[in-house]
């Protein structure tokens, strides 16, 4: 009794539960808990080298613990105690957690892949909707307390000088029936937006994955009973050359940072609609924003940007531009769905010594 071989494993908490408390006193059944007393990142890589950790098994990291550790990267994940076995993270994009230092400390790190799929491809619907048809300019008048586009002095002179005050009519949105959607990145979200917008608006679906997705295909024509035009393109030049709107649903790795940029913006239809529910690095903002102001991009849909919590001045002063502040998985259902699947994650360490979803970096290491 009371020996190290009858102890509870330790848990790192990096951040709170906020939803899956249930799920979460059950982990506490078969295992301790520790949380760090330290409030930013510096305390936090002090209270890591006093040894307050240092028999911890794994890590369990939401998303918004970035606040308190800032990213793990090489010096966090070097900090961290050798006891650390696993990261259980809370999202399913995980590019705050440098991945090779894991790797090479023999840390595995799990995510949450598909937890996300629906309700991410719903915000993506709701850009998508708002940016074609142009509904942001209205929005924000209203909230200027103005009529559509706002209004607008006219002056006429007919003997007198006189001025009155008339409607300024936005641009005319755009009917996404028929149109082309082409998806970067067919993975879960995008197989999801894929099924939505050809069941809701009966748009023609194409995408650019490394390797073609005939079973994936198969099952969006099989979800949709009217009937699906999807296809696969091999070359980022004929995605952009032949999509009305463009949806950014790839993960952001050294490979994809900027991926869409000045040259890939000169490849796309002129006045090409553009919907970005991944990571705002993946696009160069710098070069949307030149994009947007030419007219080579008409309008773009954001639920996330390049410096979060900063968004580049000309994205927010452009009335064409739709802004969300990274809410793509923001309900209740999805939260508590993304929790339950970390903690399935922690369970399965303890219990089994592996994790239910290892990033795919990691896979031969399962």
């Amino acid at each position: 009794m009371g020996s190290e071989e009858h102890q509870k494993p330790k848990i790192l908490l990096l951040g709170t539960i906020e939803h899956a408390h249930d799920a979460w006193s059950r982990i506490t059944e078969i295992a301790d808990v520790v949380q760090p007393t330290s409030r930013d990142r510096t305390s936090f890589l002090s209270e890591c080298a006093s040894g307050a950790f240092s028999s911890c098994l794994l890590a369990y990291r939401t998303f918004d613990s970035t606040t308190l550790t800032g990213p793990l990267d090489h010096e966090l994940v070097s900090a961290l105690p050798a006891s650390i076995k696993y990261i259980c993270h809370v999202g399913a994009g995980y590019d705050a957690i440098s991945i090779p230092a894991c790797t090479a400390r023999g840390i595995r790190v799990s995510n949450t892949p598909s937890a996300v799929d629906e309700a991410t491809a719903d915000c993506a619907l709701f850009l998508l909707l708002g940016a074609i048809r142009n509904f942001n300019a209205g929005m924000t008048a209203l909230r200027r307390n103005e009529w559509r586009g706002g209004t607008q002095d006219e002056v006429q002179v007919e003997g007198e000088r006189k001025t009155k005050k008339t409607i300024k009519m936005p641009p005319l949105g755009r009917d996404p029936r028929g149109k082309t959607l082409g998806i970067l990145g067919m993975g879960g979200i995008g197989k999801c937006l894929a099924r939505k917008v050809a069941g809701a608006f009966g748009m023609k679906v194409q995408y650019l994955n490394r390797r073609r997705d005939e079973e994936g295909e198969r099952e969006l024509r099989e979800q949709n009973p009217v009937g699906v035009e999807v296809k696969w393109v091999e070359t980022m030049e004929e995605l952009l050359r032949g999509s009305d709107v463009l949806s950014l649903n790839l993960p952001l790795n050294a490979g994809t940072r900027h991926i869409i940029s000045t040259k890939e913006f000169a490849m796309m239809k002129p006045g090409i609609v553009i919907i970005n529910t991944a990571r705002g690095a993946v696009m160069d903002e710098a070069a949307l924003v030149e994009a947007l102001e030419s007219g080579q991009v008409h309008s773009v849909g954001l639920d996330v940007y390049e410096n979060e919590p900063e968004i580049h001045p000309g994205l927010l002063a452009n009335p064409n531009v739709m802004l969300v502040p990274h809410m793509g998985t923001w309900t209740v259902e999805t939260e508590t769905k993304m929790e339950e699947w970390a903690i399935s994650n922690v369970r399965m360490a303890i219990e089994e010594g592996k994790l239910r979803s290892i990033v795919p970096e990691q896979r031969d290491m399962q």
